[in-house]
C-alpha cells in the first residue's frame, strides 16, 4: 500500500508594509528545498521503502491565511489540488512558518489535534513551553540560547553600554527581553530599548531614529527581521547618522537582501550569531532546473519566473513575453546561491526528521517503539499523536555528520557561528565566520573567537568603544551615579591605607596592618618604621650635645684634679665634687641609650640607668648643700654638728638615697618592665617603634623620687643662699636646682603630648638640659676662679665674710 503524507510549507511572498507584493527568493528557496528533500527521500530505498511522501505548499502565509489553511487541513475540507497524486489525504506534519508570530498561532491551534509542527526559522523562546505547544518542534535553536550568546559576545568586547531595538512582535519582544536579562547578568547596561514594525506610521520610525541620534552608546543590538533593519538603516543613512556598531540576530544578519537597502554600507562590520553553514549535495543543480513546466498550476513559480527574467509568461500583458524555457542557471540571484546555506539546511533537516519519525513507526522494531502498545503499526493506522511521540525520539545523522535530535521541549541543540559582514570587491557583502558558540559545553568554554581579522563598522580595524563611563584605573573604585544604571559611575580614589590593583574595582581593599598604600593607591608597601636613630639630624645633634657634655665634664674633672690642693677645691668638698662629676658623666652618657632602635634590653637599660644616675647626681648635690648648712652651723659657739655629718655620713647618705632608687627600679623591672613596642595607633601610615613603659607607676615613681630629692635640695640651697661668705656654693646650687626643676616640670606635659620619636627627643633634651644646668651652675664659677682669678683662690679670700 502506498501512503502519502502531506507537508505544508508556508512561504512569505511580500514585504510587510508594501501594497505591491514581491516574491522573497529566500522563502522560495525554502519551498524548493522541501520539494528536493521529499523527492530525495522518495528515491532512497533505506527510508520509508514502499511509501511515497507528498506535500502541499501554501503561499502568502499571513497569520489569518495560515490558520485558515491549517483548519481546513485538520477538518479534512481542504480541496486544493496536490502536487502529486496520492492514496491518502491525511496530514501528518506541517513544516513552517518562518516567522515566530504566525507559528505561535499555528502551533497553538493544531497542537490541540496533536499534529506536529516543525519550524526551520521560528526562534521565539516562548515556543519551548511544552504545555502550551505540545506538538511543536524546530530545527533551529531557541532564542533563549542566542540571547545569552549575544550577551556574552557584548561582554567579551567590553561593551557595557548598548542600545536595544527589536520588532514589535513575539519574536522581537521576547528575544530582546531575554537579551536584556542576560546582558544585565553579564554586567552590561542597556541605555534604551525600543520596538517598532515597518508597517507602522512613518513617525514611529522617526522616533526610533531620534532615540539613536541622541544616545551615547555606539553599539546597537538589533533583534528584528531583515525588513525592519533595512527600513531603519535607510532612515539613518538619510539623516547622516554614522559610527554605529550593529549586533544582529539570526533573522537578518545573513540575509542577502541587505545589499538592496539604501544604507547597506553602514551594516558592514556588523556581527552576530547564526546557525552553522552547511552544504546540501545536489540542491544547487536541482534549483537550476526549476521550470514553470514542472508545476504549471503554481502561481508563485510563475511569479518567481517573471521576477527573475523581467518578463511575462502571459502574452499581451504589456511586458516582454517569455516562454518558460529560459535557463535559470545563467542568472545569479539569492535563489540559486547555495554557497552559504544555513536556514535552508534547517528545512532540509525538518523534512528528514519527519521521514525518520515515520520510518521508525513503520519499521515495526519493538526496541524503538517505546511509545506504542502494539508490536507493529500499519501505514493506514498512523495517528498524528504517534508522529509527535516518534519525533520526540528521533535521532539521526544528517548528510554532513550533524547529529539531529530534539530535546524535551522540541528544541534543537544550540550551536551557532559568529559571523562578521565584510565588503567584497564587487560592492556586495560577504559573511566571514569569526567564532563559534556551543551551549552544550561548560560555561566559560561555550564562546570561542578565532583569529580571523574582524572588520568593524566603517571598515575600521580598531574595535569601537561603547561605555557609559570610562574604565576606572587602579587606585580607584567605582561609585555609581545617583539615579543612573550601574555602568554609569565616577572613579573615586581609594582612601589612604586602601588599594585597588585591578581596573573597574567595586571596592578598595585594606592593606595588612603592617602595610600602607602607595601614592598611586594600587599596591601595599611596608609602613615606615620610625624611631630616633643615629642616621637622622635630630639623633646626631642630640648625640653630639651628649658627647660635648661628657667632654666638658671630663675637662672640669681634670681641672679640679690638677687643682685638688687649692683652697677653692678643698673648701667645696672635693670628694662629693668628683662623685658629682662622675654622676654627671653618666647622666650625659645615659642619654645615648635613648637613641637607636628600641629593643627589650635597651628599653630596660635606658630608664633604669637614667633614674639611678640622676638620683646619684642629686644625692651628691644634696650632700653638698647639707655640708654648706652644717659648715655655718659649726661656726656657732659650742656647736659640734659637723661630727654628725662628716665624710663617712656624706658617703652613706649618697649611698642610701641611691639605693632607694635602685630598689624602685628593681621592683619596676620585676613586676612589669619596659619593652619594645610597635605603635600603629598614632600614625596610620607609619609604625612608631618605641619603648612601652610596662608599668606607668614604676616610671612615675622613678621620676617622682628624683623630683622629691631635687625639691629638697632646692629648698635647702635656697635657705643657705644668703649665708655670709665670699664664696657661698649654696647660691650656685640654688640656680642649678632651679634650672633642674624648671626643666623637669616642663618635661611632663611635653613628654605626654609629643608623638613618636619626639617623645624620646624631649626626654633626652630634659636629661641634657638638667645635666648642663648642674654642670655649669655648680662648677663653672669655680673653674672661672681657678683659671682666670687665681688671686682669689686663697684661704683668706675663701674664708672671708661678705659685707
Amino acid at each position: 500500500m502506498v501512503t502519502q503524507t502531506h507537508f505544508v510549507q508556508c512561504q512569505e511572498s511580500a514585504h510587510a508594509g508594501k501594497t505591491v507584493l514581491s516574491l522573497s527568493f529566500r522563502e522560495f528557496q525554502f519551498a524548493q528545498t522541501l520539494v528536493f528533500a521529499v523527492e530525495e527521500i522518495n528515491k532512497n530505498a533505506n527510508i520509508l521503502p514502499g511509501v511515497t511522501l507528498g506535500y502541499k505548499i501554501y503561499n502568502n502565509c499571513g497569520s489569518m491565511d495560515i490558520l485558515r489553511a491549517a483548519m481546513s487541513l485538520v477538518s479534512g475540507h481542504e480541496s486544493s489540488t496536490t502536487t502529486r497524486m496520492c492514496t491518502s489525504q491525511t496530514v501528518q506534519a506541517i513544516i513552517g512558518h518562518s516567522g515566530s508570530t504566525p507559528t505561535i498561532g499555528l502551533a497553538r491551534t493544531v497542537g490541540q489535534f496533536n499534529i506536529p509542527v516543525i519550524s526551520h526559522f521560528a526562534t521565539c523562546a516562548c515556543l519551548s513551553k511544552r504545555k502550551e505547544f505540545p506538538s511543536f518542534f524546530r530545527t533551529i535553536p531557541s532564542d533563549y540560547y542566542q540571547s545569552r550568546a549575544l550577551a556574552q559576545l557584548v561582554k567579551h568586547f567590553g561593551w557595557t553600554w548598548v542600545g536595544a531595538i527589536s520588532n514589535a512582535n513575539d519574536y522581537g519582544l521576547n528575544g530582546i527581553a531575554m537579551f536584556i536579562t542576560a546582558a544585565q547578568e553579564e554586567g552590561v547596561c542597556i541605555e534604551y530599548s525600543a520596538a517598532f514594525e515597518s508597517t507602522r506610521p512613518y513617525h514611529e520610525i522617526l522616533r526610533i531614529v531620534d532615540i539613536i541620534k541622541h544616545s551615547t552608546s555606539k553599539v546597537i543590538m538589533a533583534f528584528m527581521s531583515h525588513r525592519e533593519i533595512k527600513v531603519l538603516v535607510e532612515e539613518l543613512y538619510k539623516q547622516n547618522i554614522t559610527g554605529l556598531q550593529w549586533i544582529g540576530s539570526d533573522a537578518w544578519i545573513t540575509d542577502s537582501s541587505l545589499t538592496e537597502s539604501l544604507g547597506q554600507t553602514s551594516l558592514i562590520g556588523s556581527i552576530g550569531f547564526t546557525v552553522p553553514k552547511a552544504q546540501i549535495p545536489g540542491l544547487g543543480p536541482f534549483l537550476e532546473k526549476v521550470n514553470p513546466s514542472q508545476f504549471p498550476n503554481s502561481i508563485f513559480l510563475k511569479e518567481f519566473w517573471e521576477s527573475v527574467f523581467n518578463c511575462s509568461l502571459t502574452p499581451g500583458a504589456g511586458q516582454r513575453t517569455c516562454n518558460g524555457f529560459e535557463h535559470i542557471k545563467d542568472v545569479r540571484n539569492a535563489f540559486t546561491d547555495v554557497s552559504d546555506l544555513r536556514f535552508t539546511n534547517n528545512v532540509y533537516k525538518a523534512v528528514y526528521a519527519v521521514a525518520h519519525a515515520l520510518h521508525n513507526l513503520l519499521s515495526c522494531e519493538q526496541s524503538n517503539s517505546t511509545f506504542l502498545n502494539s508490536s507493529c503499526t500499519k501505514p493506514t493506522q498512523i495517528q498524528p499523536w504517534e508522529v509527535v511521540k516518534s519525533l520526540q525520539n528521533v535521532n539521526f545523522i544528517a548528510s554532513e555528520g550533524e547529529n539531529v535530535f530534539f530535546d524535551k521541549n522540541g528544541d534543537s541543540p544550540a550551536r551557532y557561528e559568529l559571523i562578521n559582514l565584510q565588503r567584497v570587491p564587487e560592492g556586495t557583502m560577504k559573511v566571514a565566520t569569526i567564532g563559534y558558540y556551543d551551549a552544550s559545553l561548560p560555561k566559560g568554554r561555550q564562546f570561542t573567537l578565532n583569529s580571523a581579522q574582524i572588520v568593524w563598522n566603517g571598515e575600521r580595524q580598531m574595535m569601537p568603544v561603547s561605555v557609559c563611563s570610562k574604565s576606572c584605573p587602579t587606585g580607584t573604585r567605582k561609585a555609581v551615579q545617583t539615579g543612573r544604571p550601574v555602568c554609569c559611575y565616577d572613579c573615586i580614589p581609594c582612601p589612604p591605607g586602601e588599594i585597588s590593583n585591578i581596573t573597574d574595582s567595586l571596592n578598595c581593599l585594606k592593606c595588612p596592618v603592617q602595610y600602607w598604600s602607595n601614592t598611586r593607591g594600587d599596591g601595599c608597601i611596608a609602613k615606615v618604621v620610625e624611631f630616633l636613630s643615629y642616621s637622622e639630624i635630630m639623633g646626631i645633634m642630640l648625640a653630639i650635645f651628649s658627647l660635648v657634655g661628657v667632654f666638658f665634664t671630663i675637662l672640669i674633672t681634670l681641672i679640679f684634679y690638677c687643682n685638688r690642693n687649692t683652697p677653692i677645691v678643698k673648701a667645696n668638698n672635693s670628694e662629693l665634687s668628683f662623685l658629682l662629676l662622675f654622676s654627671l658623666t653618666l647622666c650625659f652618657l645615659c642619654s645615648l641609650t635613648f637613641i637607636g632602635q628600641p629593643s627589650e634590653w635597651s628599653c630596660m637599660l635606658r630608664h633604669t640607668t637614667f633614674g639611678i644616675t640622676f638620683v646619684l647626681c642629686i644625692s651628691c648635690v644634696l650632700g653638698k648643700t647639707i655640708v654648706v648648712l652644717m659648715a655655718f652651723r659649726a661656726t656657732l659657739p659650742g656647736s659640734n654638728v659637723m661630727k654628725w655629718f662628716g665624710p663617712p655620713q656624706q658617703r652613706l647618705s649618697v649611698l642610701v638615697f641611691t639605693l632607694i632608687q635602685v630598689i624602685i627600679c628593681v621592683l619596676w623591672l620585676t613586676i612589669s618592665p619596659p619593652f619594645s613596642y610597635s605603635n600603629m595607633n598614632y600614625y596610620k601610615e607609619r609604625i612608631i617603634l618605641e619603648c612601652n613603659l610596662g608599668s606607668a607607676v614604676g616610671f612615675w615613681a622613678v621620676l617622682g623620687y628624683i623630683g622629691l630629692l631635687a625639691s629638697l635640695c632646692f629648698v635647702l640651697a635656697f635657705l643657705a643662699r644668703k649665708l655670709p661668705d665670699n664664696f657661698n656654693e649654696a647660691k650656685f646650687i640654688t640656680f642649678s636646682m632651679l634650672i633642674f626643676c624648671a626643666v623637669w616640670i616642663t618635661f611632663i606635659p611635653a613628654y605626654v603630648s609629643s608623638p613618636g620619636k619626639f617623645t624620646v627627643a624631649v626626654e633626652i633634651f630634659a636629661i641634657l638640659a638638667s645635666s648642663y644646668g648642674l654642670l655649669f651652675c655648680i662648677f663653672m664659677p669655680k673653674c672661672y676662679v681657678i683659671l682666670l682669678k687665681p688671686e682669689m683662690n686663697t684661704k683668706k679670700q675663701i674664708m672671708g665674710k661678705t659685707k
